[in-house]
């Protein structure tokens, strides 16, 4: 493979894209459609919270496990295997949903089931980008994976409208069972390298994912800013819609602020393939810390123009984040610990949103909506630019190292490196124990 050559044109990359491209506007499909039919079946949005608590719980508990399976064992099966049992979890929704009178309990059982297998499904999307891409281009092929994901889950809504209104929710689910299909179908075609590292007992392949990942400053204060993050965007989703519907003008402001965040996720991950900062992680954290604007704005019921164009630019700077944060972990850690490290950060991610969203209402309800979100704003602020303190984050993408440890910086005048160009290291996790990271997560 040449050096420049475009990430699309290598066979097993092209395989692979099609397949996450399918299986995610499949995904996207998804979550309109459960609300919607859950809550027409039922008529309870308790009902609704504990099926989404069934796909939730076990996804969060069994992530770790994921983690060390995804680098112990080809992490093309591991995504095989699951994409087949996604399917048939989402099958047996989808058949359920056209029964004459749908029962609650298969479908929390089937969204459990997905659940599980999302848990070792996750931590395998990085280690299959690093395996089917040399470092020189894994920057746009994150990239490319980034806006073909946001520009699937862009029409995603609209496609569960039409689905539910027409043909039933059922058939939602059945098109997602299918898009996992075709991705397996696609996935049995690919063929990836893997080198497993030594095998070890649980315990210790655990806390050696969790040492690599705390022995960098830039990945674990960076992990503190991202959870911050989370936990306000929670805040946000929580407040932000009776907000719009009150203060701002109606229903239409949010479903304009919605469908703006998603462009302006999408235009995020097209600037990441074309724009190569020096410094990637203090470019990303601090455009994670412009979410304090539309925070800021809903707090002040600020007018509806300037809290939709807040909101795009906020969304914007999450859709440049995460194919350049991809690309560092895949670029500075081993590929042996790839797995782990992912399903740290997928862990740390999905657990602070759930904060966010008891504490909000609760904020709301005893000092009123303002106070709340100017704190949460000063917060994600704070965390987010305040990364821009620590040498490592400053650091990474001007040498080869981490956060430069042991490696002397670039000295000044010279060229740095374009972070795309940079190969993952193979050095060894020191002996002593623990750190952590997290990717955004719309």
């Amino acid at each position: 493979m040449t050096l420049n050559q475009h990430p699309l044109r290598l066979r097993d990359f092209r395989l692979l894209f099609l397949g996450r491209t399918v299986s995610t506007l499949g995904d996207a499909v998804v979550p309109a459609a459960l609300a919607l039919a859950v809550t027409r079946a039922t008529g309870s949005s308790g009902a609704l919270a504990l099926v989404l608590g069934c796909a939730m719980v076990p996804r969060l508990l069994l992530l770790p496990l994921g983690g060390v399976v995804g680098d112990r064992v080809n992490p093309r099966l591991v995504a095989l295997v699951t994409d087949l049992v996604r399917a048939a979890a989402q099958v047996a929704v989808g058949l359920e949903l056209l029964a004459d009178q749908p029962r609650l309990a298969p479908i929390a059982a089937a969204e459990a089931l997905g659940g599980i297998a999302s848990a070792f499904a996750i931590p395998t999307a990085t280690p299959l980008v690093a395996a089917t891409v040399e470092g020189p281009q894994r920057m746009r092929a994150n990239a490319l994976l980034a806006s073909a994901a946001n520009a699937a889950r862009l029409g995603g809504p609209a496609l569960a409208g039409v689905l539910v209104w027409t043909a039933g929710a059922g058939w939602a689910f059945l098109l997602d069972g299918a898009s996992f299909l075709v991705s397996a179908a696609l996935l049995t075609r690919l063929q990836v390298r893997h080198t497993p590292g030594e095998r070890r007992s649980l315990r210790t392949d655990l806390l050696r994912g969790w040492s690599e990942v705390r022995s960098r400053d830039w990945y674990w204060t960076s992990l503190v800013g991202h959870g911050v993050w989370n936990g306000a965007a929670a805040v946000l989703l929580t407040l932000g819609p009776l907000i719009a519907t009150r203060r701002l003008g109606g229903e239409g402001v949010w479903i304009a602020m919605t469908q703006a965040a998603a462009c302006g996720v999408l235009a995020g991950s097209l600037l990441a393939g074309r724009y190569r900062p020096r410094r990637p992680v203090l470019v990303a954290n601090l455009g994670l810390a412009l979410y304090a604007l539309p925070l800021a704005a809903l707090a002040v019921a600020a007018p509806a123009p300037v809290t939709v164009a807040a909101y795009t630019l906020a969304m914007t700077g999450l859709g440049f984040l995460s194919p350049v944060w991809q690309t560092v972990v895949q670029q500075e850690f081993p590929p042996q610990v790839l797995a782990r490290v992912t399903s740290y950060d997928w862990l740390l991610s999905l657990a602070a949103a759930p904060l966010g969203y008891t504490l909000a209402p609760l904020a709301a309800d005893a000092w009123g909506s303002t106070g709340p979100l100017l704190v949460t704003a000063a917060l994600v602020a704070l965390a987010c630019a305040g990364t821009a303190a620590v040498p490592g984050v400053r650091r990474v993408g001007r040498t080869g190292g981490t956060d430069g440890a042991g490696s002397p910086d670039v000295a000044d005048g010279e060229a740095e490196p374009d972070i795309s160009g940079m190969r993952p290291t193979d050095r060894e996790a020191p002996a002593d124990p623990v750190r952590r990271n997290p990717t955004i997560r719309a």
